[in-house]
């Protein structure tokens, strides 16, 4: 079975959903599967301030998960056009594997959930990329094909899904915006069973 990372940081639960929903999508395809994990809060000193163990939900993300893992799907709230500060945190604690090439010629995606419709969903995607090229990671969005992409009135992008949550963060994840998230989980799996394949030469 290949297993595909779905790594998000979430508070008030939308990017959770659509960690869920990629996950959805991975699970589609055959010998994939989805490993589900996020990442604890941090405190203003930086340090994490989270129990070691989460009440509910995922386990929290360890080192050894994404190098077990032969895809990522990377999620985070967006912060000023930037990731939230613990997912941000949880990378920079990735030198290892970057020292190691674990995350080489892996696939990955992105996806993101803003308040505002226009409060820097590309550009979050477009930053949370960047560690992701250092590690040498093949970065995948989504291409217009998926026709969600031009009827979306509300989240979308080429660069990976994305959700207009409101200001409340309670606004329901749309139906295109829920075809995008399972159409990358998917696109994602496809590419990562092919790569893991004996045949794929990698």
């Amino acid at each position: 079975m290949t297993e595909v990372l779905v790594l998000y940081y979430s508070v008030g639960g939308s990017v959770r959903r659509m960690a869920e929903l990629i996950a959805d999508g991975v699970e589609r395809v055959p010998g994939a599967a989805a490993r589900l994990r996020t990442v604890p809060r941090v405190s203003t000193g930086i340090g994490a301030s989270a129990p070691a163990i989460p009440e509910s939900g995922p386990p929290y993300c360890e080192l050894g998960d994404l190098e077990e893992c032969a895809g990522l799907a990377l999620g985070s709230p967006t912060r000023f056009g930037n990731m939230a500060a613990p997912l941000k945190h949880f990378l920079d604690g990735t030198s290892l594997l970057w020292q190691s090439g674990a995350l080489a010629g892996k696939p990955a995606c992105l996806f993101t959930s803003t308040a505002s419709l226009h409060g820097g969903q590309e550009a979050t995607l477009l930053s949370m990329m960047l560690p992701l090229f250092h590690h040498g990671m093949l970065v995948l969005g989504i291409p217009y094909t998926h026709p969600e992409l031009n009827s979306t009135r509300a989240g979308g992008t080429p660069y990976g899904p994305s959700h207009f949550a409101g200001i409340g963060d309670d606004l329901p994840i749309s139906d295109d915006e829920r075809a995008l998230c399972v159409a990358q989980g998917r696109r994602l799996a496809e590419i990562s069973v092919r790569l893991s394949s004996p045949s794929s030469g990698e």
